[in-house]
């Protein structure tokens, strides 16, 4: 079972590089890492160039565009996908692959721990996957830790939204995901995160974040 890693990034100087370093400091490596370049401005693609990674460049601006692009030429049967600014354990790759052993798993999430809050703590993700199966009847994947299959992102991808503001484009990918097989949630599975997105725009976190939520709901009711 190989994996391949798909990171976009957009002006992530800040974060990339630690990111990259926990993701070649692997128990059991991807077989390969694939950094999508959606305009960066700063120095995120030469820090990049300094570690054995594909660069790739996505035009388009917005987080679904430069995850389409990755997915697209991830060249492996399982897709992993984290953010800049994650910082993954030893394990990460690892305990995807003891996942997906499990034949009817067609994607996969895991918890996650913001790293420079007061408070360290899987309770604020566990909490939000708890609430959203509630709401979807299914897990839901985060896109700081998750993966799924290849050939069920080649499925679903025709139906996925395309536009930023509309859904949540994570548990988008979720819902569509559970049509096709067990959408799993591992405990054990966490990654480390920043909270800058809650700090910098509390209001997106708190209010934009629940409405986007609401139309993700609203769009897969519509179709069920």
């Amino acid at each position: 079972m190989k994996v391949s890693v798909v990171i976009p990034v957009h002006n992530e100087e800040k974060y990339i590089e630690e990111c990259l370093k926990s993701l070649l400091n692997q128990e059991e490596k991807a077989d390969e890492i694939i950094v999508v370049d959606n305009n960066c401005t700063d120095k995120t693609i030469k820090i990049c160039k300094k570690y054995p990674v594909k660069i790739v460049k996505e035009a388009k601006q917005g987080i679904i565009a430069s995850r389409n692009k990755g997915f697209n030429l991830a060249g492996n049967e399982i897709i992993a996908r984290c953010d800049a600014d994650v910082i993954v354990p030893k394990d990460w790759i690892k305990r995807i692959k003891q996942n997906f052993k499990n034949k009817d798993l067609v994607a996969l999430g895991g918890p996650i721990v913001y790293y420079d809050l007061p408070l360290k703590t899987t309770f604020f993700s566990n909490a939000y996957s708890l609430a959203s199966k509630k709401i979807f009847k299914s897990n839901v994947l985060m896109g700081a830790n998750m993966a799924l299959k290849k050939t069920v992102w080649n499925d679903i991808k025709g139906s996925a939204e395309i536009k930023d503001n509309k859904v949540h484009e994570d548990v988008d990918l979720s819902v569509l995901a559970g049509k096709k097989g067990e959408v799993g949630f591992d405990k054990k599975m966490i990654i480390y995160t920043s909270a800058r997105r809650i700090k910098k725009k509390p209001h997106s976190f708190f209010v934009e974040y629940p409405i986007r939520q609401f139309r993700t709901y609203v769009k897969h009711s519509m179709k069920s």
